[in-house]
């Protein structure tokens, strides 16, 4: 009996020393797995030839579109809205014309989810790679568009898709290399796609009456192209590829609240957001004032949007992302409100150039907060998640305005509208 007692007390013995050595094993791998992180995460350079080669290089491809959601090109839809209803689409309506530039903004977003998993797993080189292609394909393509389905397959669809590929990827590329000085860095880049807003829609005035809308298209399309080279030969991300659990989309991310809420306000906010930049050419024709300067109205906005980039990158790194992006997005939604009741030049130039600095200061630093809600392993998933969440306020936006626009003759209505939903 005393044998059979002391063989289980034996047993016992070693299952509980069995037991006690896998969970040391647990927690000497789980300490050594949060050394590496920290490690990892001590050794941002926060500056450099290479990090700001790469902040650089994505601020080239800002140009034609980038990750805070206010692009050089894209953001010069409100241009091409203008054209398109006084020229090659008179038979369509606005609202019709819209859903181009909005198929244009939302695609961008939608398709993020892929690109940021795409991302994490290390095949960055190879979305860069042909996103650039078709962007460069497509852009020149819309020359040769003659009908309303051609813009929204070629400006609509492939630009949007094509742009997708480069606006998730190559901000998170930037965080890899910046901590402490996120903010600036950010700022740095978004001020690519304000030039790029500001040049181009100036390019489409001086060009059109020229050469004609097919070669101003084709020189666009050529400065795109040398732009994306340069970017794709500068890009190099730092942190290597990791393929954490969770899959394509990650719920769980949602047990955090506040990217919950994050997420949710994103929605909201770009129902209104693009309004202005889209209708205030379009605005400034019906009150008046010429077609020439209404032009540049896109231009003047998008100068003011630099400025704010970068005054929003300093403060960002020294009031923090949130309290920087509330406080621009509130005063974003009162110019929004302020813009349909401009009825003279000084009035309306002014509200443009102070929309566009907080706006684009509010845009500017989107992604910011996203590197709070998690650790840097899944940042390329986190990230696309939330620009494919916010793209169905971005599809659903612009046409909305252009049907209430259209119901109620006149555009003081759709400042209260999307002022109300940027706030």
């Amino acid at each position: 009996m005393e044998r059979e007692i002391l063989e289980e007390n034996h047993a016992l013995q070693v299952i509980v020393n069995h037991h006690t050595f896998t969970e040391n094993i647990e927690i000497d791998t789980n300490t050594e797995l949060s050394r590496i992180r920290e490690s990892i995460d001590s050794e941002y350079p926060d500056g450099g030839l290479k990090a700001w080669t790469v902040v650089a290089g994505v601020s080239h491809i800002s140009h034609h579109a980038e990750y805070h959601l206010s692009f050089g090109f894209v953001n010069s839809w409100g241009i091409f809205q203008d054209y398109y209803q006084r020229t090659l689409l008179r038979e369509s309506s606005p609202s019709n014309i819209a859903w181009i530039g909005s198929f244009q903004y939302s695609l961008i977003l939608f398709p993020a989810l892929i690109f940021g998993r795409l991302f994490d797993l290390g095949y960055f080189r190879m979305v860069l790679l042909a996103s650039s292609t078709i962007l460069v394909i497509s852009m020149s393509l819309i020359a040769e568009c003659t009908k309303y389905w051609h813009f929204l397959l070629c400006q609509g669809f492939a630009i949007g898709l094509a742009s997708s590929g480069v606006v998730v990827t190559t901000p998170t590329l930037v965080l890899h290399w910046f901590l402490q000085k996120r903010g600036l860095a950010l700022g740095f880049l978004a001020i690519g796609s304000s030039s790029g807003g500001t040049v181009i829609p100036i390019a489409v005035k001086t060009l059109l009456p020229l050469v004609g809308f097919k070669w101003t298209i084709r020189i666009i399309a050529f400065i795109l192209t040398v732009l994306l080279v340069i970017s794709n030969l500068a890009l190099k991300r730092r942190l290597p590829a990791r393929n954490v659990a969770g899959g394509l989309f990650n719920f769980s991310a949602f047990k955090n609240p506040l990217y919950t809420l994050y997420c949710v306000s994103g929605v909201v906010t770009y129902l209104g957001f693009y309004t202005v930049q889209i209708y205030v050419s379009v605005t400034a024709i019906k009150i008046g004032l010429s077609e020439e300067f209404s032009f540049y109205l896109v231009a003047i906005s998008n100068a003011g949007s630099l400025f704010g980039r970068y005054a929003a990158g300093i403060l960002a790194d020294r009031v923090g992302s949130l309290n920087l992006i509330i406080s621009f997005n509130i005063l974003t939604a009162i110019f929004t409100c302020i813009w349909p009741y401009c009825g003279s030049l000084p009035s309306l130039t002014a509200t443009a150039i102070i929309y566009g600095f907080f706006s684009g200061g509010y845009a500017s630093q989107l992604t910011y907060p996203l590197t709070e809600f998690g650790g840097s392993e899944d940042l390329g998933r986190r990230t696309g998640m939330y620009f494919s969440i916010i793209s169905l306020g971005a599809l659903a936006g612009p046409p909305l305005s252009g049907v209430i626009s259209s119901t109620h003759g006149g555009f003081h209505a759709v400042g209260w509208y999307a002022g109300k939903y940027t706030c």
